[in-house]
């Protein structure tokens, strides 16, 4: 067995016979689970139709099993071959409600991503595949499918002055969308595929009008219902049934406790002119549902703390007694054993961690889902990565603390500064109000950054949302954040390298 070998063995050895060690990394394990299905377990979620409570709905599951939103005013016709329609867009227009105590206030405005076009879509089920070609508010106009997926076209925002012209062509189960100014030159903008016999018709939809408070950090959103209205002419559809004519729905519309239908589209037709209103969106939901992975986890921060005691006392009280002499008389290479305790404490800390978050996810969630969230659970390959890069964060953490004991010696000052650096930015990030630039810093900067971990879900460019630490957003990906901890792991590694050497210990 090689020299490092033998020290990290006997680094093992002295770690599971301490009695205080070992208790401490149980009880980060213990502190992470418990809090967090204590929190889970006073977390309520209720929804309410007017003044009457009912049970929160499950949303509908997109074609990638993502949650979604499914909601639109659509005109259409079945289309069980080739074929195609054409469209000219000649205005779109929005209003924006404002809710308690202004509900009664009512101004004109389009919110970003209203949008009105043609589609294609796999029936009226809600989360069913669509392909749909629009007009927005502010982005031009887009190619849209199957929710996730965004194609830009030419930017621009249409009027009656600047009319667009949209055509969805079905060849096969390949569906291209192509725009125009003026109806006779035509650009392509993506192609995208749908089996089968769909409705392919005119549609409009406009998510609601979004305000968060609290930069970057903030975890207040407003939403405000918004409803866009929009103008076509110039309808020509082929490849349709013969006689067949125009169906109106109102895919996703909510019932009030009356049995009526809350804020529905409309939808007119006079001299070839449509104008059909609506409200929703085709996108994935993102921002509304909360951050749950972060909620189940908020016992990982007090586990957090324990591991920084547990890493940073393991050795300060090794160097205040002397002890680590002993282990230098056996091998006077210093480096080797700060590397064979980096080892053994990283590997402890990896496990427990790891363990702690595989734990309490899947068992938070399911309180959660008793109390009335409805979110869609994890897939499995997702909560083995969160896992995974949780014990990675924990153990990364323990290191740093480790680093920081040797070289200022003192296990109360490493712990301080450790809890500094990695637990009290990322608390001061998530619910410290601070300006959105100083929380956007904090989390970029120090080691709380690899709190990244705890997003599991994509921001879309496509989707205005709540894109901020208390939904669950982070500035860097998962990767980048653990990159950060590691950095300064190392740094305080290397301070403790040179503190060994030229100490006498």
């Amino acid at each position: 067995m090689s020299d490092l070998g033998r020290l990290v063995r006997a680094e093992w050895t002295k770690f599971r016979t301490v009695r205080g060690w070992v208790l401490g990394t149980v009880a980060a394990v213990v502190v992470t689970v418990t809090l967090g299905l204590f929190v889970a377990s006073n977390s309520i979620s209720s929804c309410s139709n007017g003044t009457v409570d009912i049970e929160c709905p499950t949303p509908p599951v997109g074609p990638d099993g993502e949650a979604v939103r499914d909601k639109f005013s659509f005109v259409h016709q079945p289309l069980a071959a080739d074929g195609a329609i054409t469209v000219r867009v000649t205005s779109m227009t929005g209003l924006i409600t404002y809710p308690p105590p202004d509900h009664d206030e009512i101004v004109p405005g389009l919110v970003e991503w209203a949008k009105a076009g043609v589609i294609a879509k796999d029936g009226t089920a809600q989360g069913s595949r669509y392909v749909a070609l629009m007009v927005t508010a502010e982005h031009g106009v887009r190619m849209q499918h199957d929710f996730i997926h965004d194609t830009a076209g030419r930017p621009g925002a249409v009027s009656a002055d600047a009319p667009r012209w949209l055509r969805l062509t079905r060849a096969g189960d390949t569906l291209t969308g192509e725009e125009s100014a003026d109806g006779a030159s035509w650009s392509k903008v993506g192609t995208a595929t749908l089996a089968g016999t769909v409705e392919i018709g005119l549609f409009v939809t406009s998510p609601s009008d979004l305000t968060v408070d609290g930069g970057v950090g903030g975890g207040n959103a407003t939403a405000r219902l918004a409803t866009a209205t929009a103008t076509f002419d110039n309808v020509a559809l082929t490849g349709a049934a013969p006689g067949g004519g125009w169906q109106r729905d109102n895919v996703g519309m909510e019932l009030n406790p009356e049995g009526e239908p809350h804020h529905p589209g409309t939808f007119e037709e006079a001299g070839g002119v449509l104008t059909v209103s609506g409200n929703g969106d085709l996108a994935p939901l993102v921002g509304e549902f909360g951050p749950v992975v972060q909620l189940v986890l908020i016992g990982l921060v007090i586990g957090l703390i324990v591991v920084i005691v547990v890493a940073a006392l393991s050795v300060t009280t090794e160097l205040r007694r002397g002890l680590i002499g002993v282990t230098l008389l056996a091998s006077p290479r210093r480096g080797g054993v700060l590397a064979a305790k980096a080892a053994v404490l990283g590997a402890v800390t990896f496990v427990a961690g790891t363990a702690a978050a595989a734990l309490v996810i899947p068992l938070g969630w399911a309180v959660l889902r008793a109390n009335g969230f409805r979110q869609p659970g994890l897939p499995l390959p997702t909560l083995a990565r969160v896992a995974l890069e949780a014990g990675l964060l924990v153990a990364g953490t323990a290191l740093l603390a480790l680093g920081l004991g040797v070289w200022l010696r003192r296990g109360l000052a490493a712990v301080g500064i450790a809890v500094v650096a990695v637990v009290l930015p990322y608390l001061a990030a998530v619910i410290g109000g601070l300006p959105a630039a100083a929380s956007e810093w904090l989390l970029r900067s120090t080691p709380a950054a690899a709190f990244a971990i705890q997003q599991v879900a994509p921001e879309y460019a496509h989707v205005l949302a709540a894109y901020t630490p208390g939904f669950g957003y982070y500035p860097l990906p998962a990767w980048g954040g653990l990159t950060v901890l590691a950095g300064y792991a190392a740094v305080a590694l290397g301070l403790a390298f040179v503190r060994l050497r030229r100490s006498d210990v």
